[in-house]
């Protein structure tokens, strides 16, 4: 998982869009805010991704540069991250940070 999304996708451009296979955008800002809850960058897109939803209006695309602003699988390599999984590896980071969501209750808000 890190060397997708780290090594192949964090090197394409900054502007390359990122496009997901389903809508679920609004559930893994949830996720991002739970592990990164004083990142200013995750609150506002997620108030943007619920406008969107709530206008019927896609979330998607995104860019990689975007992505690692708020994405907790793309910011392994940040402290808060890191310091949410207690982990200080990216790797082990990212192997925490995936179990976590495996059993994360998304919030209704």
């Amino acid at each position: 998982m890190y060397k997708a999304l780290i090594d192949v996708l964090g090197r394409l451009p900054p502007e390359t869009r990122v496009y997901c296979g389903h809508e679920y955008t609004i559930n893994n800002l949830k996720f991002a805010r739970h592990v990164e809850p004083k990142n200013d960058v995750i609150r506002k897109k997620l108030a943007w991704a619920k406008e969107k939803y709530n206008n019927g209006e896609p979330t998607i695309p995104s860019t990689v540069a975007e992505e690692f602003t708020y994405n907790p699988f793309m910011r392994v390599r940040e402290k808060s991250v890191q310091d949410h999984a207690g982990k200080s590896d990216p790797i082990a980071t990212m192997g925490s940070l995936r179990k976590e969501k495996d059993n994360f209750r998304v919030p209704k808000d």
